[in-house]
């Protein structure tokens, strides 16, 4: 969305004033905030006393409408509140004056002082009463927040009794070893891909020991334990799934490479075929005249080492690229080495050390991953140079003397077996799963619909700017990760509803996009972008409306609002 301007333009003719105030999208979010019922909730779970100007709960309702429409730091909202018409942002004009940036951090405060837990408990409670979202299959993920600064005192402190999270180098998902970090752990409904439970937590946390206490928190929001857990490879062990299976519950898992069962079937590979079953097949997502994207599924006949259903999945387009990645690793190192090679023959080089060329070897071989397919060692050459006892014009009779130099060099073999043995493979991975009721097909279905939940995490990044993070202490900062978690709700809940009307109404196409292009599925940002200009305005003499022009709609944006089930008359 553009940012925010003056609040109001004005011109004087003749003794009249035009009086412009901005809407935006705001109205339509506005609509889908009061259906959740949000205030009410913030106001149960975080209570103001009569001192306050400005309720916590109406302050907590400014950021997150800004999170959603103008993304502006906290130290910028009293101007951009100022540049929508009177509440537009859940706050009276009255109340606008009072709005700062020490209002909006007590009010992050209080709500990292309330239970945030049984707020986003009872929020997603009404949102699956409201807009029907079915709480029968979830998907679980986290991805890391880097910060730029020290955060010295961010070590998992107490704040006014509560642990705050430490702020801390991790494992980090965004590439950015060099930035400490937190980790955001989120939890989608199937339904719609709607976010059902978040947590924040230390950012050198393992995902999974986080698996058993967000199961617990989805029992409650679901009110039973038989739905369906789908989450990656760190779900995989015995600990969490044993919690799982011992309470009732269901789940799907990516079994890692390290299990023993993963490597006996790629070995049983070598020589055998399974009985592939096919599930898909489809054209190329990317390339018309591409190869199709087919599918297949295959049973294990032995179950785990815990007597669960494995089940293999082959992907043709994965085994093109995993192939084709391979050859470009191996390439790749074989062109350092081959750099790493004109070095040491230099007479200026510098490696010198066998200690130090070992680490450059190791250091090519771990960025590649060609550990197993390029064999490399450190080899020593001699060089033979004869050189006069004496000087002089040398003669028949000339004594010479032999000077041997040794010099490091690398010399490396490939190793076709290894190659031919992962290729086999290649494009396979094996899922698990404790609900023996579910077909092979099945528990693909439900492993294929994990990668939507990077779409939320590239939602709450890209669009909604989730860094940087403008904020010092670790208490707002987890609140505001909250607000973020629910904005990301309020998203979900947009697209959801545009959808399925758009399928109810047998509509394949929106032209939504700039230039009136045609989209088949379409996002809250283009639905906002729709409206981001949207004014009204009011003629005024004498401090007194004499006319109001109203926001004059078009066909596109009735029929979107009319889609979402949004009164005109809203704007």
């Amino acid at each position: 969305m553009p940012s925010s301007q003056a609040p109001t333009s004005t011109k004087e003719a003749a003794g009249f004033t035009l009086h412009t105030e901005r809407l935006g999208p705001l109205p339509l979010i506005n609509h889908f905030i009061e259906r959740i019922g949000l205030h009410d909730t913030l106001s149960r779970h975080i209570p103001s006393d009569a001192r306050c100007s400005i309720t916590h709960a109406s302050a907590l309702g400014v950021l997150l409408r800004s999170i959603i429409v103008e993304r502006e730091p906290i130290y910028r909202q009293h101007e951009t509140v100022h540049g929508f018409a009177d509440g537009m942002f859940g706050i009276s004009a009255q109340e606008m004056e009072h709005l700062s940036d020490d209002r909006l951090g007590r009010a992050l405060d209080r709500l990292f002082d309330a239970d945030r837990t049984a707020l986003l408990t009872e929020l997603v409670l009404a949102v699956g009463q409201r807009f029907g979202v079915r709480f029968e299959e979830f998907h679980n993920d986290s991805t890391s927040i880097s910060f730029c600064g020290g955060y010295r005192r961010a070590r998992g402190r107490q704040i006014r009794a509560r642990t705050a999270p430490a702020i801390t180098f991790g494992h980090s998902k965004a590439h950015r070893p060099d930035l400490k970090q937190l980790l955001f752990i989120l939890t989608m409904s199937a339904d719609g891909n709607v976010p059902v439970a978040f947590r924040c937590t230390d950012g050198n946390t393992s995902d999974s020991v986080t698996h058993v206490q967000t199961w617990e928190t989805l029992r409650a929001v679901a009110g039973r334990s038989d739905f369906l857990y789908v989450a990656d490879s760190k779900l995989c062990s015995r600990e969490n799934m044993d919690h799982i299976d011992r309470a009732g519950g269901r789940f799907v898992t990516v079994m890692p490479r390290s299990r023993l069962e993963d490597a006996q079937f790629r070995e049983w590979l070598q020589t055998h075929t399974p009985e592939w079953s096919l599930v898909w097949d489809r054209p190329n997502p990317r390339y018309s005249d591409g190869p199709r994207d087919c599918w297949y599924v295959h049973r294990a006949p032995l179950p785990s080492m815990e007597a669960w259903s494995i089940v293999w999945v082959w992907s043709t387009l994965l085994t093109l690229r995993q192939h084709a990645r391979r050859l470009r690793n191996i390439a790749a190192a074989i062109e350092e080495f081959e750099r790493l090679r004109q070095r040491l023959a230099s007479a200026k080089t510098r490696l010198r050390g066998a200690p130090e060329i070992d680490l450059q070897i190791k250091l090519i071989v771990d960025r590649h991953h060609v550990g197993r397919y390029l064999k490399v060692r450190r080899v020593v050459r001699e060089e033979h140079v004869f050189k006069q006892t004496r000087r002089g014009r040398p003669g028949p009779d000339t004594a010479y003397r032999k000077i041997t130099k040794r010099r490091f060099d690398v010399q490396w073999s490939t190793d076709e077996q290894a190659i031919a043995y992962d290729r086999r493979s290649d494009g396979m991975y094996p899922l698990m799963t404790n609900d023996r009721k579910l077909s092979a097909a099945q528990v693909l279905q439900a492993h294929k619909g994990q990668p939507m939940i990077e779409k939320r995490f590239e939602q709450i990044k890209t669009v909604h700017q989730i860094a940087p993070v403008f904020l010092k202490d670790e208490g707002r900062i987890e609140a505001l990760f909250t607000l973020y978690a629910i904005a990301l709700l309020v998203q979900a809940l947009i697209e959801r509803e545009l959808r399925q009307a758009m399928a109810h109404e047998a509509i394949e196409e929106l032209p939504i996009y700039p230039e009136q292009r045609q989209c088949a599925h379409p996002t809250t940002e283009q639905v906002l972008r729709l409206f981001s200009l949207a004014e009204r305005h009011q003629l005024r003499q004498h401090g007194r409306t004499v006319q109001a022009f109203n926001l004059t709609l078009t066909d596109l944006q009735r029929k979107v609002l009319a889609l979402l089930g949004v009164p005109a008359s809203t704007f």
